[in-house]
C-alpha cells in the first residue's frame, strides 16, 4: 500500500497535479480499431511471409533482404508514404547456412541436433573420422595437440551437466505479478561497477575476460591446425539449441573453423563415450556462404502523413527489430513484434483516420548485434549526448517498441517517465477486458527503444506475457511460426494501433523525462 501511495505521489509531482480527466479517448475510433484488429486481422499472414517464406533473417543475409523487399512492397501497395530502405551505416559480411548434416556413425548411427555457429566456415565437402577429445584449460595446454588435428572432428572436455527443469516453459503473468510490477517505485540509476570491494577486480568480469582470451587463442589455434570441424555444447535442453555467433561479421575478419553448436544431449553423449574409452566416429557436411557485395545495414521506413497544419511535422514512431538469428525462422524474435507493428500500420491506414501527427514505422536491422539499426538511425536523425542533439529530436512525441515474443500486451514499461502514467492509464482503459492495463515505472532494456531513451526521446517497450520465449524460443532452433499465438498478436496490434493513434491526436506531445546533457568531447 505504501508503495502505491508513493507512486501516486510521484505521478502527481511529475504532472503538476494534473488529473486523468484532462486526457480524452475517442471511443468511436477505438471501437473501429478493435473491430479491424480483432476481426479482420492480417497479422498471421504477415508473420507467414516473414518466417516460412523469408527464412532466417540474420543480419546481412539473403533472408533479411527478402523480408525487407517484401514488406516495402506491401507498404507501397497499401499506399503508405516515404517507403524506403534507409542505410544506417556499415555492418559487414552477410552469411547463411546452405547445408548442415552431421551424424555419429560409430558405435552406431545417430543424426545429431546441431546448428553452425554464425559466421563460421565450411567443411569444404563431406568429412568423416574419429572424434578427438581436447582437454585444455589454458592456451599452453593446446601445444600437445599441435600437428595432430588436421581435418579432424574435435570436442572439448568441458561438457556441462544438463539440469532438469523446475518450472513450466509456458507462462503468463499472474495478477499478483502484475500488481507487483505496478507497485514498483523509481530506482536510482546504478553506476556501472568497475571492480570489486576496495578496488579489487570484479571476479565475474575477470572470469569472463579469461574465457574470452582463451576462446580467441583456441580459435586461432584450431584455424592454424586446419581442424575439420569443431563441436561445442549449446545452451539448452530437450533438443533446443540456443544459437550464437562463432566468428566476427567484420569484412576484415579472418575465416573461422567450421563449428556446430550441438544439443546438450548429443554433446554430453559424445563426451561420455570418449571419456569411457569408446571410439566415436562421425560424418559431416557443412556448407556456409558469405555475402560481401553490400556491407551496409538497412532499416525499413514508411509513414502515414500527418494532416494537421501545425502538428504534421511532429512524429509518432513505432517499430521492432526485423533481423533474427539463424537456427530457425525468428518467429518470436522478432517476426512477432515486427508483424504486430506492421499490422498496427495496416489497421490505421485501412481505417483512413487521418492522424494529426505523422506516424512512422521503422523495422530495424542488426539489433541482435548491438541495436545497430536503431542507434544508427537515432544518431543520424536526432543526434546524441556526445555530439549534441539535432532540431528533429524535439519533434518526436514517442517511440513504441515490441520485442519480447508472441505474448499479448499486459501494459507498458514507463522507463522511469512518471509523467506519462496518467496518460497511458486513460488510453489503456478501453483494453482492460483484453488484459492490457498494467503500468510500471521500471526500465527495461536490451532492445531498440533504448536508443531513443538515450537521446531524450520518450521510448517505450510493452509488457508482454512471457509464454515460452526465454525458456524455449529466444534465439533457438525452436523459434518457428508454430510458436506464434494468433489471438495474442491480434490483441497486441490492436492495443498498439490505439496508443499510436492517441499519441498522434493528443494536443501536446508526450511529456519527457529530464533531458540528457550533451557531453563535450575532451
Amino acid at each position: 500500500m505504501k508503495k502505491n501511495l508513493l507512486f501516486a505521489a510521484l505521478l502527481l509531482a511529475a504532472t503538476g497535479g494534473s488529473t486523468l480527466a484532462q486526457e480524452t479517448v475517442d471511443q468511436a475510433v477505438v471501437q473501429k480499431i478493435r473491430q479491424e484488429g480483432l476481426q479482420n486481422s492480417k497479422v498471421m499472414e504477415t508473420a507467414f511471409y516473414l518466417t516460412d517464406v523469408s527464412g532466417p533473417r540474420l543480419s546481412g543475409s539473403p533472408g533479411l533482404k527478402h523480408a525487407q523487399d517484401w514488406v516495402t512492397g506491401q507498404f507501397k501497395t497499401w499506399g503508405l508514404s516515404n517507403v524506403k530502405l534507409e542505410p544506417w551505416g556499415k555492418f559487414g559480411k552477410g552469411w547463411q547456412v546452405e547445408k548442415n548434416y552431421a551424424a555419429i556413425t560409430v558405435p552406431y548411427y545417430h543424426a545429431i541436433i546441431a546448428i553452425p555457429k554464425a559466421w563460421t566456415g565450411s567443411t569444404n565437402g563431406p568429412i568423416k573420422g574419429n572424434v578427438i577429445l581436447i582437454k585444455a584449460d589454458s592456451a599452453a595446454d593446446l601445444a600437445q595437440y599441435k600437428g595432430k588435428l588436421n581435418g579432424k572432428i574435435v570436442v572439448f572436455d568441458n561438457a556441462n551437466k544438463l539440469a532438469a527443469g523446475t518450472t513450466p516453459d509456458f507462462l503468463r503473468y499472474t495478477d499478483a505479478q502484475l500488481t507487483e510490477m505496478a507497485s514498483a517505485t523509481p530506482q536510482p540509476e546504478r553506476p556501472r561497477q568497475q571492480g570489486g570491494p576496495n578496488g579489487t577486480p570484479n571476479p565475474q568480469m575477470a572470469a569472463r575476460m579469461r574465457m574470452m582470451r582463451m576462446r580467441v587463442a583456441l580459435n586461432k589455434f584450431l584455424q592454424e591446425e586446419k581442424v575439420g570441424l569443431v563441436l561445442s555444447q549449446a545452451r539448452g535442453t530437450d533438443g533446443t539449441v540456443f544459437t550464437t555467433n562463432g566468428a566476427s561479421y567484420a569484412d576484415t575478419a579472418q575465416l573461422a573453423a567450421p563449428e556446430l553448436e550441438t544439443s546438450g544431449e548429443d554433446y554430453t553423449r559424445i563426451v561420455r563415450l570418449l571419456k569411457g574409452g569408446i571410439a566415436v566416429q562421425m560424418e559431416a557436411d557443412i556448407r556456409t556462404k558469405f555475402f560481401t557485395e553490400d556491407l551496409q545495414g538497412y532499416n525499413v521506413i514508411a509513414e502515414i502523413p500527418g494532416t494537421d497544419k501545425k502538428l504534421k511535422d511532429q512524429v509518432v514512431m513505432l517499430g521492432g527489430h526485423f533481423d533474427s538469428w539463424h537456427g530457425a525462422t525468428g518467429a518470436t524474435d522478432n517476426a512477432a513484434g515486427s508483424a504486430v507493428m506492421i499490422e498496427a500500420m495496416r489497421i490505421l491506414n485501412t481505417l483512413k483516420l487521418k492522424p494529426k501527427r505523422t506516424i512512422r514505422i521503422a523495422l530495424w536491422s542488426s539489433e541482435e548485434q548491438g541495436l545497430f539499426g536503431s542507434r544508427g538511425y537515432v544518431n543520424a536523425h536526432y543526434g546524441n549526448v556526445k555530439d549534441g542533439f539535432k532540431p528533429e529530436q524535439q519533434k518526436v512525441s514517442a517511440y513504441y517498441n515490441l520485442d519480447n515474443g508472441t505474448g499479448k500486451i499486459r501494459g507498458i514499461f514507463l522507463q522511469g517517465n512518471a509523467a506519462v502514467a496518467p496518460i497511458f492509464k486513460t488510453w489503456l482503459e478501453p483494453f482492460t477486458d483484453l488484459g492490457a492495463n498494467t503500468l510500471t515505472i521500471r526500465n527495461t532494456g536490451s532492445t531498440d527503444h533504448v536508443a531513443f531513451d538515450a537521446a531524450g526521446i520518450p521510448g517505450f517497450q510493452f509488457i508482454q506475457d512471457p509464454m515460452d520465449y526465454f525458456a524455449r524460443t529466444h534465439h533457438s532452433n525452436q523459434d518457428t511460426y508454430d510458436r506464434l499465438v494468433e489471438d495474442d498478436l491480434k490483441q497486441a496490434a490492436t492495443v498498439v494501433a490505439s496508443l499510436v493513434y492517441n499519441t498522434a491526436q493528443r494536443a501536446e506531445m508526450l511529456p519527457r523525462k529530464e533531458q540528457p546533457k550533451p557531453v563535450a568531447a575532451n
